[in-house]
């Protein structure tokens, strides 16, 4: 049985931007290219109505690149559990209110035994703080 991945909407808009001047973003969005052309079609992928109402957001012909990479995805439910266990990452005081959002993400992941949650969100859901990893400095 293949893996799988939960993409949360980072890794569309990383795939589908125009390329970046920014040597981080220009990386991050090569990266994610080189997965998404080599490795992809080795795991199901899953997404949910977050990461569609995430995707659709902003610029209109941005909006229609990240969905068109999405679109045929199936949807994980925004069940009551879920939203009970991101109600609990956020009362764990670990992301901030702005990050509600990121919470539902994580919550959707582990709710739906997803083996992976793939993600550029360094901020609040793939922080090595938050995870625990201590820092190599």
């Amino acid at each position: 049985m293949r893996k799988r991945i939960y993409i949360e909407t980072t890794i569309p808009s990383y795939l589908t931007a125009w390329p970046s001047r920014d040597i981080v973003q220009m990386a991050r969005q090569q990266l994610t290219r080189d997965w998404w052309n080599s490795q992809r079609h080795n795991y199901d992928l899953c997404i949910s109505q977050i990461v569609l109402d995430e995707a659709e957001a902003g610029d209109e012909d941005a909006a229609q690149r990240r969905m068109a990479v999405i679109a045929d995805f199936p949807l994980l439910d925004l069940t009551l559990n879920v939203d009970e266990l991101a109600e609990k990452i956020m009362e764990s005081g670990l992301l901030p209110q702005a990050a509600a959002r990121d919470a539902i993400h994580i919550a959707v992941a582990c709710i739906h035994n997803v083996d992976f949650l793939l993600t550029w969100n360094c901020r609040h859901i793939a922080n090595a703080i938050i995870l625990g990893i201590s820092p190599l400095y």
